[in-house]
């Protein structure tokens, strides 16, 4: 666990009234349908030392998925809330970051293959969980004290726990892609009206966490969406230089 990330924790508890116990009793009961396996070296040979996308769903998606049906050859991993839009697109992602909120028929479809499901388990989807047993390839997180087969990476939502995630395996850079953090929601998140206002307040505290990731992490850490501190703002047109 990231040193410095049990008081991060608490303080989601608290802004969010979340309840620990709800969070491990998820934790609990995803670690008891996992299988163990080595797929924690799968990800370490895709992530470690490469440039990765960590692509999100906010409003910035729509431009960015025409430049990412061009990069083949890159990682990518992908916010469950922007596996739709991207697979629709031919981008099919590497890894998938997802708490098993996303379309369940696309992340089905796509268990099958060899991408890669960290799966979060937190207190308000316990009743989700058994739908792992359909991904070929996947490994449990969670927000509160990792144990067994149960990782804790860091991170709060799916598009931060990805950076977070690139970060424990050691990639080289992270590029941000609809990421954007701002007052809009991606039409691609399928937001209530009732869910707005947490949402928003999720993505701030998403945006929180990965400026603090910023302050001690050894990644190249730059964003073709909205600018954020501790990132590069770049353009489509210079990826090429950034990745070579």
């Amino acid at each position: 666990m990231i040193l410095g990330w049990k008081k991060r924790y608490h303080d989601i508890l608290k802004d969010f009234k979340y309840a620990e116990k709800k969070d491990k009793e998820s934790a609990i009961h995803l670690e008891s349908i996992l299988k163990r396996s080595d797929i924690d070296k799968k990800i370490f040979n895709l992530v470690n030392g490469k440039t990765i996308f960590v692509i999100g769903s906010g409003p910035s998606l729509s431009s960015a998925i025409p430049i990412l049906r061009k990069y083949k050859k890159i990682v990518k991993i992908a916010a469950d809330s922007a596996v739709k839009p991207l697979v629709e697109n031919g981008v099919i992602p590497d890894i998938i970051v997802t708490d098993l909120d996303g379309d369940e028929n696309v992340l089905e479809r796509i268990g099958k293959t060899n991408c890669v499901f960290v799966v979060h388990a937190h207190g308000d989807n316990i009743e989700k969980l058994e739908f792992v047993k359909k991904f070929k390839n996947c490994i449990g997180t969670t927000q509160s004290t990792p144990f067994g087969k149960i990782n804790n990476f860091g991170g709060f939502t799916d598009g931060d726990r990805g950076v977070f995630l690139a970060n424990h395996f050691q990639a080289k850079k992270v590029i941000l892609f609809g990421m954007d953090f701002g007052k809009r929601i991606g039409k691609f998140s399928e937001t209530k009206k009732s869910e707005r206002k947490t949402k928003l307040k999720k993505l701030k505290k998403g945006e929180e966490l990965l400026k603090w990731l910023s302050t001690f992490t050894k990644l190249e850490l730059f964003t073709t969406s909205k600018s954020i501190k501790g990132f590069k703002k770049i353009s489509y047109k210079e990826l090429d230089i950034i990745i070579t």
